[in-house]
């Protein structure tokens, strides 16, 4: 990647780079997903219909013909799916409701959930992010359900990702739930616009980590990678 500093200027350049000049390096430039200030105003039925005529003309311009009945119900699907599905997680109605709970067993090691099963969609090509999360984290006096950590991830993954971000906001999400700095997160992740295009390398895997409190120090991040490879 260039190393200048990137830096938005306009809706073309970045820094005095166009979006070409960029192409598929890495860029990241906010741990909030960008969203427009007016992104709810429309309905999910409005979208719906707006994105299954946009994509009609999308199929009309790759040649598909959207009268054959494989293709025609094709525009609907993908925009129910857009919004009911793989992009729900930009919709705020649909973060989970997490009720905290006495911690009455005294449990005071941490507690890990590990291997859950995520697929998102890299924001740069919108093609899958497919891994999995590692969570942890030491009660400060109150625990969740389990389940609620699973839910925690698949909500910041259903929406167009960089894994950097989502990483940080299932961190920050958890550490601001659970009211305590102690809280790790790992992803390990294969990126489809890595592996199906561009460089097409089917082999790598990216991995990014968040330590919070307790979890910074090498003694913990030791414990919790054993506990996570075994």
């Amino acid at each position: 990647m260039k190393t200048e500093t990137i830096s938005q200027k306009n809706g073309h350049q970045l820094n005095g780079f166009t979006t070409e000049d960029i192409g598929d390096d890495h860029l990241f430039t906010s741990l909030e997903t960008p969203m427009k200030p007016n992104a709810f105003e429309m309905s999910n039925d409005e979208k719906k219909q707006r994105i299954s005529i946009l994509f009609s003309e999308i199929m009309d311009v790759l040649g598909l013909d959207l009268t054959d009945d494989s293709l025609k119900g094709t525009p609907d699907r993908v925009a129910k799916m857009y919004i009911e599905e793989i992009f729900s997680g930009l919709d705020p109605e649909n973060k989970p409701k997490v009720a905290l709970f006495d911690n009455k067993y005294q449990y005071n090691q941490m507690l890990v959930e590990k291997d859950i099963t995520f697929y998102s969609n890299c924001e740069h090509h919108f093609v899958p992010i497919i891994g999995k999360a590692h969570v942890a984290y030491k009660s400060s006096g109150k625990v969740i359900g389990l389940s609620k950590l699973n839910r925690i991830v698949q909500y910041y993954a259903k929406r167009p990702q960089v894994q950097e971000r989502l990483t940080q906001q299932i961190g920050n999400e958890l550490k601001n739930i659970l009211e305590t700095e102690d809280v790790a997160v790992i992803i390990d992740a294969k990126h489809l616009c890595v592996s199906s295009r561009g460089v097409k390398d089917d082999t790598s895997a990216t991995v990014t980590t968040y330590y919070g409190g307790v979890f910074n120090s090498p003694e913990k991040i030791a414990e919790l990678q054993n506990y996570i490879n075994n």
